[in-house]
């Protein structure tokens, strides 16, 4: 992987995807591709790229911080990030990273929690490329590690193309395709990528 590096026989996944097999039991993974946003012996820090917030849309987000709402932008669907900081808003973006508080995961993404791309996203003018989460996902030291030891995950290269141009209902799949591996034919009995 590109932006796989290996540090004193640690191996980070930052900007891989983590792919769910499709018998993880957690009802907040099932079928989720997770992008690792962060990842080191401490641990791992993802943003779940394919599950759709059934109730909230960018527009209350805006108006709840006193915000003017650009039409376009105010429509756009908020995505769970995940189970841990639900309250959290975090914006997945491609460039430009020039805004504060920007954590850039690979050299197309960044992922960035502060007010002035939140501003810029509420009257269209942040990236044109962009998720808006609630939530993230979180791992402690060695936990996402044993997760795939025990086949919960399949991983592979981050796709800017998955994340902004397939439909939440198709990235899973699409995910598995990345890799080579028939959807329809995958089992938790299958190695890791």
């Amino acid at each position: 992987m590109d932006d796989e590096h290996d540090i004193g026989g640690f191996v980070s996944l930052k900007g891989s995807f983590l792919i769910a097999m499709p018998d993880l039991a957690d009802p907040n993974f099932a079928r989720t591709v997770t992008l690792i946003c962060e990842h080191t012996a401490a641990g791992a820090l993802g943003l779940i790229i394919n599950k759709p917030h059934p109730l909230v849309i960018t527009e209350q987000i805006f108006k709840e911080f006193n915000m003017a709402v650009n039409e376009k932008t105010g429509k756009a669907p908020i995505y769970m990030g995940g189970p841990v900081q639900t309250e959290e808003i975090y914006i997945l973006h491609g460039p430009p990273f020039d805004w504060r508080g920007t954590l850039s995961v690979t050299r197309t993404l960044a992922i960035t929690n502060t007010v002035d791309l939140l501003e810029a996203l509420a009257v269209g003018t942040g990236p044109h490329k962009m998720r808006m989460m609630l939530g993230c996902a979180g791992w402690g030291p060695g936990q996402l590690e044993q997760e795939i030891m025990d086949n919960s995950w399949l991983t592979c290269d981050a796709s800017d193309k998955i994340i902004f141009n397939v439909d939440s209902e198709n990235c899973w799949e699409e995910s598995v395709r990345s890799m080579g591996i028939d959807p329809f034919l995958l089992s938790s009995g299958a190695g890791n990528a």
